[in-house]
């Protein structure tokens, strides 16, 4: 159904709503997606084919544009761009504390299993069929968007025309203790680059956080600031600005002479750390993993315990990366409803499988994936080892940019000539 229409400049946009199964193995209760539909105004009587942008994450919305630079500008050039908000994100019967605490701890968690990589592409396949025409769609997946990408071509490859990639190839075998092993070597390296820019701030950390270790440093929305949700702001070092914001930040983190943290770097630090917009972020990050027997068991957390170096009274201070701990349903209030259930998902250990290793290796339509070499999210290695057992993919290797090397224009534009130099994408419906 659509519930707006209307102009942005350079694009016309549709609002798109849908009810779905919550679970669509067993429909019964129903839940809400969203969709908006972009196109160049100038084109919106042509049928033009559909580009489906699948959001990182999890729990990531769909992107609010203001402009028609970067990727977008180019793919509004060729398609209709759909910018899905992923059930429980944003205007899609969005998941959050409210809901949770309405909820007991298994049926959360079984509420929860419903919000992963499988839901999404049903999800995306109503859409395609009932609003967009039936027609094949191609996809642009950015980080966990390359993981709801394999999902896609292993369960409804027939919807799919082609699938560009960024960022997020994620390994056929998910196993969230391997990602994480590897992860905190390259998370210690971002550390010692920061350092190295900045090399003041190891003092200035080293202060700050035998400050937090005394306690009583409180946050604006009443949580207790600690050490360890002072690392966490470390998930920012994989972007590319990300050394350059976390700079700014501690600049205005001295105490006054009476041992107060500035009004302004709090309010700072709660926007950066309170999961308040994406919660499903930190409740769902591990569940990704689960395909198949073996629960994740915090593997972040076990893993961090092999690494003394991330120890909180370690100098210098390292901060941690994309890594979701169990004390943050504790210590951090939008996260503290999701405790009980995140429990039970850490220990559940019968997940359905994400990815058919057949029908991959068999695929047939056309994969264009950029692999950012020095990647601190997704590990490069287990990235290529996937392109290379999934047929007819294509991987551009490349350390020019970090984790959201998408929002440079060359980024698409590499990934699209790849995928037209084999003839482009899949036609038939």
């Amino acid at each position: 159904m659509i519930t707006a229409t209307y102009t942005i400049p350079g694009m016309r946009v549709r609002d798109h709503v849908e009810r779905v199964p919550l679970d669509w193995t067993d429909p019964g209760a129903t839940i809400t997606v969203f969709a908006r539909e972009l196109v160049d105004p100038a084109r919106d009587g042509e049928d033009l084919p559909c580009l489906l942008y699948l959001q990182g994450g999890p729990g990531g919305k769909g992107p609010r544009p203001v402009g028609t630079s970067g990727w977008l500008g180019q793919a509004l050039e060729r398609y209709r761009v759909i910018l899905l908000d992923q059930r429980g994100t944003g205007r899609s019967s969005r998941l959050d504390g409210r809901v949770m605490s309405a909820l007991g701890a298994k049926e959360g968690a079984d509420h929860l299993a419903f919000f992963r990589a499988d839901s999404i592409v049903a999800d995306a396949e109503h859409l395609r069929k009932k609003v967009f025409g039936g027609r094949r769609w191609s996809t642009l997946g950015q980080s966990y968007g390359g993981f709801l990408t394999l999902t896609y071509l292993s369960y409804a490859p027939e919807g799919l025309s082609a699938c560009y990639v960024t960022g997020g190839l994620p390994s056929l075998d998910p196993d969230a203790e391997e990602v994480y092993r590897r992860t905190y070597p390259r998370v210690a390296a971002k550390n010692a680059a920061f350092y190295r820019r900045y090399p003041h701030h190891a003092d200035t950390t080293a202060k700050l956080a035998d400050l937090l270790a005394v306690g009583g440093v409180i946050l604006p929305d009443g949580d207790r600031l600690t050490v360890r949700r002072l690392q966490s702001l470390g998930i920012d070092f994989g972007m590319k600005p990300g050394y350059e914001r976390m700079h700014w930040l501690l600049d205005e983190a001295a105490p006054d002479d009476e041992g107060r943290l500035p009004e302004t770097f709090l309010h700072q630090v709660l926007t950066r750390s309170s999961y308040a917009d994406n919660p499903l972020f930190a409740a769902l990050q591990e569940s990704i993993y689960g395909s198949g027997p073996g629960a994740t068991a915090w593997a972040a957390q076990r893993e961090r315990a092999r690494h003394p170096a991330f120890a909180e009274d370690a100098r210098p201070l390292l901060f941690t990366g994309e890594m979701i701990y169990p004390w943050m349903f504790a210590e951090i209030r939008a996260l503290r409803p999701f405790r009980p259930a995140v429990e039970l998902l850490a220990e559940r250990d019968d997940w359905p499988a994400l990815y058919d290793l057949d029908r991959l290796a068999a695929n047939e339509v056309p994969l264009a994936a950029a692999v950012y070499y020095d990647d601190m999210y997704v590990d490069s290695g287990l990235q290529l080892d996937t392109a290379a057992r999934v047929g007819n993919a294509q991987a551009w290797v490349t350390n020019e940019y970090e984790h959201d090397g998408i929002g440079e224009e060359r980024v698409f534009a590499r990934l699209s000539a790849l995928v037209r130099d084999i003839g482009g994408g899949i036609t038939s419906e």
